[in-house]
């Protein structure tokens, strides 16, 4: 057996290594243990990055040590592998391919207040793991259709999930601010009550009579119908009476705080479900568009079903999240998700926009103007931050929160800077990153004749790379030598900058949220974005 007194010893050990001034015990989901510092640090200046240690090791544990740069130093991942009993003095380690016991976190650089220790400790991925899960597993539910390549192409994305970012948003705003707003009351009830809509097993019902919509879901046996009859003429159900809520939901006098931890509504588990659809829907187009071969390490939906189908495909989850959405009771909700739909759209069609580096009418090259950033930004706020921004703020509304109520705002603010710092990172990983880290190939967007921030900066220390600019690295060996004048800039490190002031906005907005595990999630969700950077 492992004791904590013995561990901590075992960091002190470690401590007497040059150079290294922290060790950190971790559990291999990422929860701290323990820790040991310099004897001559106070707690405040304890060096150590939280929060990593287990996604590293998941990424790294087939070369049995995992190590990664980050922004506060190299950080090394030992594992403590647990001792098998040979009948003799020594006992040897175990290694049967399975996760460690323990993971020895050992770093060397920078350091990090009491604070940030403290709140990066709740890993966000880790916090909501078990919605996260019956979240995708519910989801798959929502994607049969009559036509057996239409179920498959839509669920394809699905089967190679991301960090699923967007319903980690929606859920961690949920948790955050439920409880805060004038109408939870109404709400909570609404989740429980029968015939208010607002109940699981009520977001599930069909639309109206099957034999009347006729939406063949094979994954959704009771809500299908066949077309093998004709219809019967019958009178229609009688409408159901909707049940009145208690006069003291109606006016609360109690003062307002975060409701308990599995305080997460039924309608915002179907809202995070919904954004995720529509960011998958927008991936099945934009591969179609960027004709890209890859998508997260696996051919994308083009490659494996043909350009029609991914379409196809794109446009069937449309239309399933917006049956979804129209049962959410709530034309606050619709107007905002609907509206990234045609963000989405409007974000493609400026992304074609050139960025031109001469004015036709001219005939002299001007300098890089702000209109090439305001289209470039603009751009990143309606194919990206959108859906963050709007998806964050429709799950406070769904809450319960009221029109001038502070939470709405944050909510978005905080998502729109998030997203904005997000696809920044993209960016930036487009000229840093191979295809292996990216999961598709590195330098596409200058394949595809696309002027990101790295670009737009390097174009302000080399006015040469405006031709390549103008002429969308057409040319052979435009794209190489415009990486070259990106590395030879301080693009890269121009953007990470934008990017963590972004990340820093989004994290200020925090300060207005009470203290809770979601908000502390929040705060160290911002940072990680940024830090794929590293």
């Amino acid at each position: 057996m492992l004791l904590l007194s013995s561990l901590h010893n075992l960091l002190q050990q470690v401590l007497s290594l040059p150079e290294l001034h922290t060790a950190v015990l971790f559990t291999p989901e990422g929860q701290l243990v323990s820790y040991a510092s310099d004897a001559s640090k106070s707690k405040d200046e304890i060096r150590v990055l939280v929060g990593v240690s287990g996604e590293v090791w998941q990424e790294t544990k087939q070369h049995g040590i995992g190590m990664v740069d980050s922004e506060i130093g190299r950080i090394i991942v030992l594992p403590v592998l647990p001792l098998k009993d040979n009948g003799g003095a020594n006992k040897e380690p175990v290694s049967d391919g399975g996760d460690p016991v323990m993971l020895v976190v050992l770093n060397a650089k920078e350091s990090v207040d009491w604070d940030r220790l403290r709140i990066s400790v709740c890993y966000p991925f880790k916090l909501l793991a078990p919605q996260i899960a019956q979240l995708r597993e519910s989801l798959m539910n929502l994607l049969g259709s009559s036509h057996p390549g239409l179920t498959e192409i839509a669920r394809y994305y699905f089967l190679h999930p991301s960090k699923q970012l967007r319903p980690l948003l929606v859920l961690l705003w949920s948790q955050a601010t439920n409880g805060l707003g004038h109408d939870w009351g109404l709400k909570s009830w609404a989740a429980e009550c029968e015939g208010v809509g607002g109940r699981a097993d009520e977001l599930d019902r069909p639309l109206t009579r099957p034999d009347v919509l006729n939406d063949w879901n094979p994954n959704m046996p009771d809500h299908t119908a066949s077309f093998e009859s004709v219809f019967a003429l019958r009178s229609s159900r009688p409408t159901s009476i909707r049940p009145i809520p208690p006069l003291e939901l109606l006016s609360p006098i109690e003062p307002r705080q975060v409701a308990s931890s599995l305080s997460i509504l039924p309608t915002q588990m179907r809202l995070a479900q919904i954004v995720e659809m529509i960011h998958v829907a927008s991936l099945l187009h934009d591969d179609v568009i960027d004709e890209s071969p890859l998508r997260r390490g696996a051919p994308s939906a083009p490659s494996a079903f043909g350009n029609k189908f991914s379409i196809l495909g794109g446009d069937f989850l449309l239309g399933r999240a917006s049956a979804a959405l129209s049962r959410l009771d709530s034309m606050e909700v619709v107007e905002l998700i609907s509206s990234v739909i045609a963000n989405l759209v409007e974000g493609e069609i400026l992304q074609m926009k050139a960025v031109h580096g001469r004015d036709e009418s001219e005939q002299v090259r001007p300098a890089l103007g702000k209109e090439n950033w305001n289209i470039y930004l603009r751009k990143t706020y309606l194919k990206t931050a959108s859906l963050m921004a709007k998806g964050a703020r429709a799950a406070v509304v769904l809450g319960g929160c009221r029109e001038g109520e502070i939470w709405k705002e944050v909510a978005y603010a905080y998502g729109r800077n998030l997203g904005i710092a997000f696809q920044l990172v993209d960016d930036i990983l487009d000229y840093e990153s191979a295809e292996s880290t990216m999961g598709k190939p590195g330098g596409a967007d200058l394949q595809l004749g696309l002027t990101t921030g790295p670009a737009l900066f390097a174009w302000e220390e080399h006015p040469e790379l405006g031709p390549l600019i103008e002429r969308k690295f057409k040319q052979p060996g435009d794209v190489e030598l415009a990486r070259d004048y990106v590395r030879r800039s301080s693009g890269v490190e121009r953007t990470r900058e934008l990017a963590q002031a972004h990340a820093d906005k989004a994290k200020e907005l925090l300060s207005h949220l009470p203290d809770s595990d979601a908000k502390n999630a929040l705060h160290a969700l911002s940072d990680r974005v940024v830090k794929r950077t590293r």
